[in-house]
């Protein structure tokens, strides 16, 4: 039986939102690998009512019809758990309609979890998915005392833009949001302790440098083995774990995934980092908006931090 590491301020919260008497729409964020499906898996197991997770766009590369793979996929979930008789959803409005009439029929007066993971895959271009899923939770999911919506998603970016720091229907909708941090170097501790992987703290502390805290890449290692074979095995042995992972990370978080790439690229190149002037010059980025939120997503989903010079005071 899997057992969670670390957690416990979320795991209580969690709690708290599932025992309240009053309609709750959660988000829980942070950059992926970092344990959001684990931690919502774990805190209800058999608790929730419907749960539904977007297709990777990586999966998708090429394909035209993005928004009727997302649609098919959400249509089987609906069938698989319990609802009967209808056919296939062509709109989202449709999709959370056939939704309602499901939860409808699976209500017993008890709290209903509703767990909708990577939800920023699912809006695709021209899909019409987010002002669908407002009409959901405005006009259906907040006149019901009973109800637990449940989002997560490693597009930070999106999750901040749409749902904490929305403008349109979804402005102050939210009734809590979750950020999942990392692993602290202590939670590292306890989670190699668990699974009885012998590592010194000094073996840790270079574990934590390289893997930076993320629950699934420490899941790879292997008991028996050091820290530099199992850093081997995961990284630069023959058919390594995490060989694609750079790319295949990028492109399912951020939509201009490639401008992205070329900021950490540079990043990597100096140890004291690199003004918006520096960086503008040495990708071809323009000095201005398209700069601006290409850092902002980076910093949201912690891959970048910005600093400032001794004494002053930052401001976003």
């Amino acid at each position: 039986m899997s057992t969670i590491i670390g957690r416990k301020a979320e795991l209580k919260e969690l709690d708290r939102l599932y025992r309240s008497d009053k309609p709750e729409f959660v988000a829980v964020y942070g950059r992926r690998r970092v344990g959001k499906t684990f931690l919502i898996k774990q805190a209800f197991k058999d608790r929730i009512t419907f749960q539904h997770t977007g297709v990777s766009p990586v999966d998708q590369e090429g394909e035209r019809n993005r928004m009727k793979t997302q649609l098919e996929s959400f249509y089987f979930s609906l069938l698989n758990q319990g609802l009967e008789g209808v056919r296939m959803p062509k709109t989202w409005m449709e999709a959370f309609f056939l939704l309602e009439q499901l939860l409808t029929q699976l209500d017993n007066g008890s709290r209903q979890v509703i767990f909708l993971d990577e939800l920023p895959w699912l809006d695709t271009p021209r899909s019409g998915f987010l002002p669908a899923f407002e009409n959901f939770w405005n006009g259906w999911c907040s006149g019901r005392d009973n109800i637990m919506l449940i989002v997560c998603g490693s597009a930070t970016s999106w999750i901040l833009g749409n749902l904490t720091h929305s403008k349109g229907g979804l402005y102050g909708r939210l009734t809590d949001e979750i950020k999942l941090s990392p692993f602290t170097l202590t939670e590292c501790e306890e989670y190699f302790r668990h699974e009885q992987i012998e590592l010194s703290r000094y073996d840790i502390a270079q574990t934590y440098m390289v893997f930076g805290g993320i629950p699934y890449y420490l899941s790879y290692f292997r008991k028996g083995l050091s820290f530099e074979r199992n850093v081997d095995k995961i990284l630069f042995g023959r058919g390594p774990r995490l060989r694609d992972e750079f790319n295949r990370l990028f492109s399912a978080i951020f939509s201009n995934a490639d401008d992205c790439k070329k900021v950490i690229r540079l990043l990597a190149t100096r140890n004291s980092g690199f003004s918006r002037e520096e960086i503008a010059k040495a990708t071809g980025l323009p000095l201005g908006g398209g700069l601006t939120n290409t850092l902002a997503s980076l910093a949201e989903s912690n891959f970048i931090q910005k600093y400032g010079p001794a004494g002053e005071i930052q401001t976003d």
